[in-house]
């Protein structure tokens, strides 16, 4: 996503809510963050998880769930240390990996040979579980030129079916990083794939932190986020997915790079022409660390590689807290892109955020129109299921 804004020289780091958050904790309504994995050596059996172990009640490398399972621990106390390891070693399809408590700092790519791979977070709990790394569009790469948005991921799925739960994706590169290096996108997670689920997981960054993406224009990947927390700045959710979110919790951070409004933007979706649905937000809310009015809800993204896009997104009884700008919720990426001319619109919204104030500026589905903007229209055929806790 191009830059909102060019660095300053002071920004907001968040690399502290990689194990712990009082948002993310209030958002998913967990208890306090327990302690991750032992070091090597001083794991005992009756530790921070009960006579379970550091992979709760899903088995352990010497009692299997199933022979499709792998158990990834950084001490070495499961089949691998590492989430690519686990992954690479996955081959094939239906594969589960139960990751134990610890932060995996490193990049994850799931290829599109790897079908309906399932990862737990073997506590329950995301701050637990956390796969982080810092790369950003501008980060130079080893062998040169710099890593671009899409290889600026975290994690990478381009595998179909796959579902995650109780884990946290997270970016933590900061824009002090790079001083004045536009190239501030650093993407938590980029899923491609159709079917991908998401139940209980947080995704942590601050420019483009969630990409809800497909493997082509023509592919219409369907996706779901349940009881998620989602955090960032600028469009901080994006891409060309047809992704549901349900129950979330979207919380726009403080910038201390900017003297003015607006910070960002929530939502920034590139919905192919084609595709009837692009993202849907329902009962979720939106709350802020920034001052009242700071964010804007959303603005389209027209990519130079698809310049046929009409981006789609529907708000519907969504909390919208005072960050969002109630007078002009929606702007512009590109002028020759008027957010006015895409698929915007809400519907029973309440929150200060949501206030209409000047009606032409805040499009409203009618009720026979909200009867289609549903999970089961946007999901078709398909019915998410949540990995057995």
């Amino acid at each position: 996503m191009p830059s909102h804004h060019h660095p300053g020289a002071a920004a907001l780091g968040r690399r502290s809510l990689l194990t712990a958050g009082a948002g993310a904790a209030l958002a998913l309504a967990l208890p306090a963050a327990t302690a991750t994995a032992a070091p090597t050596g001083s794991f005992s059996p009756f530790g921070p998880f009960g006579p379970f172990g550091p992979f709760g009640r899903y088995g352990s490398p010497a009692a299997r769930l199933t022979e499709r399972t792998l158990y990834v621990h950084p001490g070495g106390l499961g089949d691998h240390t590492t989430v690519q390891a686990a992954v690479t070693a996955a081959s094939g399809t239906g594969r589960t990996l139960v990751l134990a408590p610890g932060t995996y700092r490193e990049t994850v790519a799931v290829s599109a040979a790897r079908t309906d791979m399932t990862w737990i977070g073997a506590s329950g709990d995301p701050r637990d579980v956390v796969v982080v790394y810092d790369n950003a569009a501008g980060t130079p790469r080893p062998e040169g030129g710099t890593y671009g948005t899409s290889g600026s991921a975290t994690t990478t799925v381009q595998a179909d079916g796959f579902t995650a739960r109780g884990v946290t994706f997270a970016n933590d590169f900061l824009r002090t990083d790079l001083p004045g290096n536009p190239g501030t996108q650093a993407v938590a997670l980029k899923v491609q794939g159709d079917r991908s689920a998401f139940f209980h997981c947080r995704f942590l960054g601050h420019q483009d932190t969630l990409y809800a993406d497909s493997t082509a224009l023509p592919a219409f990947a369907r996706q779901y986020f349940a009881h998620c927390y989602v955090e960032g700045d600028v469009d901080f959710v994006f891409g060309r997915a047809r992704a549901v979110f349900e129950h979330c919790h979207f919380r726009t951070l403080v910038r201390t790079d900017l003297a003015g409004a607006p910070y960002g933007f929530v939502f920034a979706p590139s919905t192919a022409g084609a595709n009837p649905y692009g993202f849907l937000a329902s009962r979720c809310r939106i709350t802020s660390e920034a001052p009242d009015g700071f964010y804007k809800l959303a603005r389209p993204w027209v990519p130079s590689s698809d310049t046929t896009a009409w981006p789609s997104l529907v708000v519907r009884e969504s909390v919208l807290g005072p960050g969002i700008d109630a007078v002009a919720p929606y702007a512009n990426m590109r002028d020759a892109y008027p957010w006015q001319a895409q698929r915007f619109a809400e519907y029973r919204n309440s929150g200060r955020g949501a206030a209409v104030t000047v009606p032409e500026n805040r499009p409203q589905l009618a009720a026979a129109e909200a009867a289609t903007a549903t999970r089961a229209t946007y999901l078709g055929d398909w019915i998410p299921r949540e990995p057995c806790a």
